[in-house]
């Protein structure tokens, strides 16, 4: 079996501000209950989105307090991302094995120093091996609650899923696993990381392009 390890690190942060526009609806003084339901109820199938009977508000603030966030495990607990690649946190840092030496244990601190927590950052480790890409790092620094991870890859784009400890470690961790194209190499296959927070923000994002 060949195996290939590439590890790469580093860290980006980009903040961005989105705006919301507000709609108000008003009906005649005089007119009947019925009708001024009727007038608003047309008013807000006209401002959706083409192809969708429902009102524009359906993805205002309400809709964000439905944003996933982190699966919280406890300190050693074990998820199995794919046969033979399983990750764990403890406060130390992200440990994991992949499928080409499940009795390896890998290891990346989030207290060595060699991360600075007070700073948005990802981090990303990556094994290839029999068409598949093991993907997994840390992120850490950003404000607000992590809620989703995307990788832009060379077979495309990769939704991951994230990992925490109870609390609130200002860390975690994100994994991923996907196929790899024939024209794909080890050294230019992850291009871009971004972890956005439950407000779609970005919570921090490593460039490797």
């Amino acid at each position: 079996m060949k195996r290939t390890l590439k590890y790469l690190a580093g860290a980006a942060v980009t903040a961005a501000v989105a705006g919301m526009a507000t709609m108000s609806y008003a009906a005649p003084a005089d007119a009947p209950h019925d009708t001024a339901a009727t007038a608003q109820a047309a008013q807000l199938r006209a401002a959706a989105p083409a192809g969708e009977d429902r009102p524009a508000t359906a993805t205002g603030p309400a809709a964000r307090k439905n944003a996933p966030t982190p699966r919280i495990v406890a300190p050693g607990e074990r998820v199995t991302a794919a046969p033979g690649f399983q990750l764990w946190l403890t406060a130390e840092g992200k440990h994991w094995t992949t499928p080409s030496m499940p009795e390896l244990e890998q290891f990346r601190s989030v207290v060595d120093g060699n991360i600075d927590r007070g700073t948005p950052g990802v981090s990303v480790q990556s094994e290839i091996s029999d068409g598949r890409a093991y993907l997994s790092g840390l992120y850490y620094g950003g404000k607000g609650t992590a809620s989703t991870v995307v990788i832009e890859t060379a077979s495309g784009t990769v939704h991951g899923k994230l990992l925490e400890l109870p609390g609130k470690p200002g860390w975690g961790a994100w994994y991923a696993t996907t196929d790899v194209r024939p024209d794909g190499g080890p050294l230019t296959f992850v291009s871009d990381i971004t972890v956005r927070d439950t407000k779609g923000k970005i919570y921090a994002q490593l460039t490797t392009r």
